[in-house]
């Protein structure tokens, strides 16, 4: 099995700054499992609050996760280096083999440390980002296990054959209602209040953190990506566009081309992940 993948982020068409992140990382070791960590964040508040915010969300799971592309010390003995996890970050190290129970736990562990981290921002930093908060989708791969997370609205999607489905559940307003059978599903792209989010990173002091399971199959597809993709492209398009475009880069760039060409209202970040 071997991974590949690719990370793409465009700041839209009405939008000043991009308050997206997308960030992937990969490591094929020749013997082994195959190991990666794919990750969007949409950014939200003012004056850079949410562009910091987007920031420290990826960079704190990232390093909190970093070990896992480390194969350690069996006997236990030797404490990582700082380099070691700058190599770990960097996807270059060996992995090491990590029970699925307790990689769902390390996930929901470092998502939990980057909503501590954000928050913190905010309340150090008020003249900047006061009200800085985060969405969050991320896909944690080992192996053909796939820890899926997710707070707020980005999406984490899985392309089998030929059909998507949408794996993660929206922590919106517009999604309670449908789910309460007040607003028909194609409404959330309309509704006046489709922007209103009740779970996202650093806007309280715990936050609950969604997550799933999927075994990942030789030619399955993850497609995250935040609301500035999906709300301007419907899912029918987006899987045409992956189908139809075998090079992942590519299918990203069509995917970013796409949303601006429905309007670009927001930020859109894509990550595309695939075993082959």
């Amino acid at each position: 099995m071997k991974l590949s993948a690719v990370a793409k982020s465009d700041k839209g068409m009405v939008r000043d700054m991009n308050e997206d992140r997308a960030w992937q990382q990969i490591f094929n070791p020749s013997e082994g499992e195959p190991v990666g960590l794919f990750i969007v964040s949409d950014g939200m508040g003012g004056t850079m609050g949410g562009e910091v915010a987007s920031n420290w969300a990826v960079e704190t799971i990232r390093r909190e996760l970093a070990d896992l592309f480390v194969n350690p010390d069996p006997r236990n003995t030797v404490r990582l280096s700082e380099s070691e996890i700058q190599n770990a970050v960097n996807g270059i190290m060996p992995t090491r083999r990590l029970p699925a129970n307790e990689l769902e736990e390390r996930v929901r562990n470092a998502v939990i440390r980057a909503n501590q981290v954000v928050r913190g921002y905010a309340y150090h930093k008020p003249e900047q980002a006061a009200d800085a908060g985060a969405t969050l989708t991320l896909v944690m791969i080992k192996g053909n296990t796939a820890i899926i997370a997710n707070v707020g609205d980005s999406r984490t999607y899985l392309i089998r054959k030929n059909e998507m489905h949408q794996v993660t559940n929206d922590h919106s307003l517009v999604a309670s209602m449908v789910a309460a059978g007040q607003i028909r599903p194609e409404d959330v792209y309309t509704h006046p209040q489709r922007n209103v989010i009740y779970r996202s990173l650093g806007q309280k002091d715990e936050v609950p953190v969604d997550i799933f399971h999927e075994m990942f199959q030789p030619g399955d597809i993850f497609l995250l990506c935040s609301d500035g993709l999906w709300e301007m492209v419907r899912d029918e398009q987006m899987l045409e566009i992956v189908h139809s475009t075998p090079v992942l880069e590519q299918a990203a760039d069509r995917l970013l081309d796409a949303a601006n060409a429905g309007g670009g209202e927001d930020n859109i970040s894509v990550v595309l992940c695939r075993m082959k």
